[in-house]
């Protein structure tokens, strides 16, 4: 069988597909498997061994809103080569008009999505052979297992997740050289997100880094990106006697470095979600976007988010003339990392799955 799983998006989709990829090559071990995936976000992908074709296309080029028959055009020049495998099925994870296009693009003979109240774009189901009725308040995570089950009529993990990452011994040097600087119990704190409501003010996590060492003995590695520098620098000014390393590790790199931490403290951004898929201890900063959905399927993960106000219901904004949903003070932070880094670990996590 050769199966064509259509994920583009960015670092946190890709991770929440990965443990539908698991339960596909478990129950189909001698399965052909092809993923389609931004170029941007491919690299958690590469050198997957679950994955026999990995298809790298750059959307961000083609303008929204597209005729059709643009649209399909376009996208026909980005997934060059995309036909060659003739696949039997594609699934379709992404619920967009442009990964419709992609699955039928495909040539594949079976073309599966989401049931439309569960699409972001309903439109692209008329692109689909088939669709799958999910729940709808469920992690996305989840979401995605119900598509892959109910398309191939495979049994999926409830809560025995596995997240296959590649890795190779230079992202495990890299980890172990933050490690190593760092010389005793840490935190990873990321400052950083995709949307700037999704942010929690980088001075805060300076204030937070102040509390784990002065409270907890537990030093900070602050995690920034290559474009995140601003954000460091507000959290440096918070600094007073902190033990902190900064540090700007590659995508697999953050991802070994997060098997050693303590604990994970971010927002709704893609080293969360490589943290979860890591296993580490998570706590989670949520504003404009859901914990349910979008946060850890861990109960044992907690989230800090305001629940105080309604302007939260079915957000998702990425800007904001009434940004309060993210004014929420170190101290509460801290006392969520406290009660995280205290809580029993007494139910099975996700498995930690190097290839």
């Amino acid at each position: 069988m050769k199966i064509l799983f259509v994920k583009l998006g960015a670092i946190g989709d890709i991770v929440h597909t990965l443990p539908a990829l698991a339960a596909v090559r478990n129950a189909f071990p001698a399965a052909e498997i092809s993923w389609v995936a931004e170029t941007r976000s491919a690299e958690i992908l590469r050198g997957n061994l679950l994955i026999d074709h990995l298809i790298e296309i750059d959307t961000r080029s083609i303008r929204r809103r597209r005729p059709v028959d643009e649209l399909i055009g376009e996208l026909r020049v980005q997934a060059r080569g995309l036909r060659r495998n003739k696949y039997d099925i594609a699934l379709d994870f992404q619920g967009l008009l442009k990964s419709a296009v992609i699955a039928k693009l495909s040539g594949a003979k079976r073309r599966v999505g989401f049931d439309r109240r569960s699409l972001r774009e309903p439109s692209s189901r008329l692109l689909m052979t088939q669709t799958v009725e999910v729940p709808r308040d469920i992690n996305v995570i989840h979401k995605n297992l119900a598509l892959a089950a109910g398309a191939l009529e495979i049994v999926v993990p409830g809560g025995d997740l596995e997240f296959p990452i590649s890795v190779n011994p230079e992202h495990v040097r890299e980890a172990e050289a933050v490690r190593t600087a760092i010389g005793g119990d840490f935190a990873i704190l990321n400052p950083g997100g995709g949307w700037v409501t999704k942010l929690w003010p980088a001075e805060r996590f300076g204030e937070l880094a102040e509390m784990l060492w002065s409270r907890l003995g537990i030093a900070s590695a602050v995690s920034t990106g290559p474009k995140e520098a601003h954000l460091a620098e507000r959290v440096r000014s918070k600094l007073r006697d902190a033990k902190v390393v900064f540090a700007g590790p590659s995508l697999k790199g953050f991802y070994e470095l997060s098997k050693k931490a303590k604990v994970y403290i971010g927002g709704d951004t893609g080293p969360t979600h490589l943290a979860v898929a890591a296993g580490t201890p998570v706590v989670g900063i949520f504003g404009p976007t859901e914990w349910w959905r979008n946060g850890s399927p861990f109960s044992d993960d907690i989230c800090v988010e305001r629940k105080d106000i309604g302007c939260r219901v079915d957000c998702h904004r990425r800007r904001c003339s009434n940004w309060i949903c993210m004014e929420i003070t170190a101290e509460t932070v801290f006392n969520a990392v406290k009660k995280r880094l205290e809580s029993q670990r007494d139910r099975k996590r996700g498995h930690v799955v190097n290839l």
